[in-house]
C-alpha cells in the first residue's frame, strides 16, 4: 500500500507493510518497510536490502503473496501482500549469483571423486573379498537368479523367459563334449550346461558353474572342437571364480547408481546386469589366464588348441555385425596375439583325437529345433 503524505515534508517513495523471517528463528516478525530512494534500498526492522540484489521466489501456496529474498542472504524471507512493490525491484526476476562458487565447486568435485572411489576402488575390493566367502550352495544359487533374470530380460515378446534348447540327442553330444573336457579335471568342477533359444552369437559364465551358450553360437561354430575352445574358455573363467567377482561388482556398481538416481525399485539394475553379465568383459589378465587355462584343457582332452584360435578368427571375420561375446573378442587389443598364443599352444607332432561324430554334431547343430523347449 502506498503511504499518505506527510504533513512536515515529502513523503517516502514505498512503503508496505511484511512479515520478516530470518532464517535462524521460526518467528515471524511484522515490519514496516521503505524504500529509501537515495540509498536505493529496502529498509525496516532489522532489514537494509539493496534493491538491486533482492530476487523475488515463487509463492508455491496460494499464489496470492510476494516472497522476496536477498542474494546475499539465503534462508531470510520477507513476505509481502503489495504487489507494487515489484516496480521499485530491478533485479527480482534474475538468478541470483552463486556465493562462494568456489567452495561449492570444490564441494561437488569431492563428490564425484567420492563416487568414483566407491565404484572403481571399494566395490571391486569389496566384491574380490566377498567372492571367497560365498559358499557353493550361495553361488550355485546366485547363478540360477542370475539366469532366470537373463531369460527374463531378453525375451522381447514380453510373454515368457528365452527358452532352453533341451533336444536329446543334442544334449547328449554337449554332455559328451563337457566330459571329454573335464574328465582330466583334479579337483573336478561342478557345471551346469543351458542352451538358450536365441540367435546372439555369445556364451557366458555365470556364478555356481552355470555355462549358458545361444543358440546362435552354436549355429556359427565350424566344427565341435571350435565349440569345445569356447567352452573351455568359460570354464577356465568359472574355475578362477570371475563369473562372481564380476556379478557381485556389477551388482554392488549398479547398485550405487540406482540410489543416487533414483531406481530404488530396481527394476533398471536387474536389466543392467543381465546385461553386464551377458556382455562380461573380464580384465585382460583374466581373459589371458582363461586361454591359457583353455590351452591346457584342450591338450589333456587331446583336442587341438588351435581350435580356438580358428573360432577367434570366425568371430573377427563376422565382426561387422558382431554383438556381446564376439564384440568383447574384436574390442581387446591382444586378439591377434591370443590367436597366435592358441596356435603356438599345439605341441609338436600333436595328434588330436575327434570330438563328436558327424551325426553327434549334426546333432547338437539341431539342439533346438526338436525336443522339449520350455
Amino acid at each position: 500500500m502506498s503511504a499518505p503524505r506527510h504533513p512536515g515534508g515529502t513523503p517516502p517513495l514505498y512503503e508496505t507493510e511484511g512479515v520478516h523471517f530470518d532464517g535462524r528463528s521460526a518467528e515471524a516478525v511484522p515490519v514496516g518497510l521503505r524504500i529509501d530512494e537515495e540509498r536505493h534500498r529496502l529498509t525496516g526492522q532489522g532489514i537494509d536490502w539493496p534493491l538491486h540484489e533482492i530476487r523475488e521466489l515463487p509463492d508455491l501456496a496460494g499464489g496470492d503473496l510476494i516472497i522476496l529474498r536477498h542474494s546475499a542472504d539465503p534462508l531470510a524471507r520477507l513476505v509481502i501482500r503489495d504487489a507494487g512493490i515489484r516496480a521499485h525491484l530491478p533485479n527480482r526476476a534474475r538468478i541470483a549469483p552463486t556465493a562462494r562458487r568456489g567452495r561449492l565447486l570444490a564441494w561437488a568435485f569431492a563428490a564425484v571423486a567420492s563416487v568414483a572411489l566407491i565404484l572403481l576402488v571399494l566395490v571391486p575390493t569389496m566384491a574380490d573379498q566377498l567372492a571367497d566367502y560365498i559358499p557353493p550352495q550361495g553361488e550355485q544359487a546366485l547363478g540360477e537368479v542370475t539366469l532366470t533374470q537373463i531369460r527374463e530380460a531378453m525375451d522381447e515378446t514380453g510373454l515368457q523367459p528365452v527358452r532352453f534348447c533341451t533336444a536329446p540327442y543334442g544334449e547328449a553330444a554337449l554332455q559328451k563334449i563337457e566330459e571329454r573336457l573335464t574328465d582330466t579335471m583334479d579337483p573336478p568342477v561342478d557345471l551346469t550346461l543351458h542352451v538358450l533359444d536365441h540367435g546372439m552369437v555369445n556364451a557366458f559364465a555365470l556364478p555356481g558353474g552355470h555355462i549358458v551358450f545361444f543358440r546362435g553360437l552354436i549355429d556359427e561354430a565350424g566344427t565341435p572342437e571350435e565349440l569345445a575352445a569356447v567352452f573351455a574358455h568359460e570354464i577356465g573363467h568359472v574355475v578362477s571364480r570371475d563369473p562372481t567377482r564380476h556379478a557381485l561388482r556389477s551388482a554392488g556398481s549398479i547398485g550405487v547408481l540406482g540410489l543416487l538416481f533414483g531406481d530404488f525399485a530396481g527394476g533398471a539394475i536387474v536389466l543392467l546386469l543381465a546385461e553386464q553379465l551377458i556382455e562380461a568383459q573380464y580384465s585382460q589378465d583374466a581373459e589371458a589366464a582363461a586361454d591359457v587355462f583353455a590351452h591346457d584343457m584342450m591338450r589333456k582332452a587331446q583336442v587341438s588348441p588351435a581350435a580356438l584360435a580358428a573360432i577367434f578368427e570366425r568371430f573377427r571375420d563376422i565382426g561387422g555385425e558382431a554383438e556381446g561375446f564376439i564384440a568383447h573378442f574384436l574390442s581387446h587389443p591382444a586378439l591377434g596375439d591370443r590367436i597366435a598364443a592358441a596356435r603356438e599352444a599345439v605341441p609338436s607332432g600333436f595328434r588330436p583325437r575327434p570330438l563328436l561324430a558327424r551325426e553327434e554334431w549334426q546333432a547338437l547343430k539341431a539342439i533346438c529345433e526338436s525336443g522339449t523347449l520350455y
